[in-house]
């Protein structure tokens, strides 16, 4: 197994490092162009769509979902372990440059997911019982008829099924059970542990997997409906309070957040300053890294938030594909941003602990991630833990900022991961329905929910790989099939508005 996962993450390595970061990039860049900046032009209209139509309570849609039901469940998966654990991560691996990186990734992203929901609009399908399906496997054919166009999409709906039903159920699991095991160890001091077999089980992380599991089943079981309705109270309410939480500790470290702004631009461009080793290897850690980890947090390229946006009910595709530009926006500029801040201006601002990480011995070389060398003390799962400890233990003494932070951090974690764990569900029960028809769909919901169980309490390295590994192979049908129908993307941002509602229910 640890052969495997070496393997895994070689491959992984080649792919984030070259072909991942040619593609979103080159998407990105390329739709940017083709829709002359669609997400700097239309941003004001996106943000009035979203927030004109907020509400807590959008109701029964037959058929589909409203269009902020849809962008909810679409932030619900944007929104999740990629935003705190992901966000850590890159910062540990690749500096405080790697924000920067993601950054740029966002910023194009936003271009690229104004195309996924405007093409996953353009080519769903109306069923039988007037349901809607749609996402990147609709497009995908439509953008190659024939055989060729059914192996893309039945290979992307396989790779959807693997990384975000079962692999990412796991991952996002595994990441509740870590950071409430963590805050309860670190709050009480209480531990407690059984083996079964050779496997030591964590007890706290098996509860907490089964009642993430007994939640998630009753979730799952409702339907469409029953997804939007609690995507659209919990994405609002839990956006809030890691808002709320994170600018309190930067009105704390008010003095050191300039600081942590210019070591995101300083070591964007000279990452081996801080982390050691050659320009070369410490530049393509930053950049891999923020490429990396900005797909797993804000999706846009891969294919998964599509799914989501071809519910929504609204007259023109366009709409919703401004709409989506604002979920990338929340996502990266607003609640990842403030993880990364809280993080530099806490641990590496005003002299903090890893203020000088190269002390910590990374190796001349850049042949080894910095992560690798600090991991006895920092992380990334719980590195936001620490920070926020930190900070609020500049307000309320040591011992109960510790325990504040925490306890802070993993509720948040918990909100965000389960609403992922259901955004994702809904998305890879689409791709299986596709595949097996709809009687077997229960088939899939009963796995998913013994992976959430099952991940909560095991050490999941390998799983985390192969779901970046699958995470990857669903970017490369969806950016071929992007780049494939850009000219009906390009009409809908490029034409005026009366234009587009008469080509609005066009198909491709």
């Amino acid at each position: 197994m640890e052969a495997f996962e070496k393997f895994v993450g070689t491959v992984n390595g080649y792919l984030s490092n070259y072909i991942l970061l040619i593609l979103l990039i080159g998407v990105g860049l390329f739709y940017t162009i083709r829709t002359k900046f669609v997400q700097v032009r239309c941003f004001g209209e996106g943000m009035k769509k979203v927030f004109g139509n907020f509400s807590l309570r959008g109701g029964k849609q037959e058929g589909g979902m409203s269009s902020f039901q849809a962008l909810a469940t679409a932030i619900a998966a944007q929104v999740g372990t990629g935003n705190i654990v992901g966000a850590c991560g890159a910062i540990l691996i690749g500096g405080p440059g790697a924000i920067f990186w993601m950054w740029v990734i966002a910023f194009l992203g936003m271009a690229t997911i104004y195309a996924e929901a405007v093409l996953a609009q353009k080519t769903r399908v109306i069923n039988p019982d007037g349901s809607f399906s749609g996402g990147p496997i609709y497009y995908i054919k439509a953008a190659f008829k024939g055989k060729f166009g059914k192996f893309l999409a039945a290979f992307f709906a396989v790779a959807t099924i693997l990384s975000l039903g079962f692999m990412g159920a796991m991952v996002q699991s595994n990441s509740i059970g870590g950071v409430v095991t963590n805050a309860i160890t670190q709050t009480s001091g209480w531990s407690h542990s059984f083996n079964l077999g050779s496997f030591e089980v964590n007890t706290v992380a098996l509860i907490v997997g089964a009642v993430v599991a007994i939640l998630s089943a009753v979730i799952f079981l409702g339907g469409v409906n029953r997804i939007a309705s609690v995507t659209e109270k919990i994405v609002p309410i839990m956006a809030g309070l890691y808002i709320v939480g994170a600018l309190f500790v930067l009105i704390i470290r008010i003095e050191y957040v300039p600081e942590a702004f210019g070591m995101i631009f300083k070591y964007a461009f000279n990452p081996n300053a801080l982390i050691g080793g050659g320009i070369g290897a410490a530049l393509m850690a930053a950049l891999s890294n923020g490429a990396k980890r900005g797909l797993f947090s804000n999706e846009a390229g891969m294919g998964s938030t599509p799914h989501a946006h071809a519910l929504a009910k609204v007259k023109d595709p366009h709409e919703q594909g401004v709409s989506a530009m604002i979920g990338v926006f929340i996502d990266t500029f607003v609640v990842l941003n403030l993880t990364a801040l809280v993080v530099i201006s806490t641990l590496y601002a005003g002299g903090g602990q890893l203020a000088d990480v190269a002390s910590y011995g990374i190796r001349a070389d850049g042949t080894q991630g910095l992560l690798a060398h600090v991991a006895e003390i920092f992380k990334q799962d719980t590195l936001a833990q620490t920070a926020f400890g930190n900070a609020f233990g500049e307000v309320f003494g040591q011992t109960a900022g510790t325990v504040i932070g925490n306890v802070f951090v993993a509720v948040c974690l918990f909100f965000f991961a389960f609403s992922t764990i259901i955004s994702w569900n809904l998305f890879g029960k689409i791709n299986f329905e596709y595949l097996f028809k709809k009687k077997a769909v229960i088939v899939f919901s009963i796995v998913a929910i013994l992976f959430i169980l099952v991940g909560a309490v095991l050490k999941v390295s390998l799983v985390w790989e192969l779901m970046d590994f699958f995470n990857y192979l669903m970017v490369l049908p969806n950016a071929i099939a992007l780049f494939a129908l850009s000219s009906t993307v390009a009409k809908c941002a490029n034409r005026k508005k009366k234009d587009r509602l008469e080509d609005a229910g066009d198909t491709i």
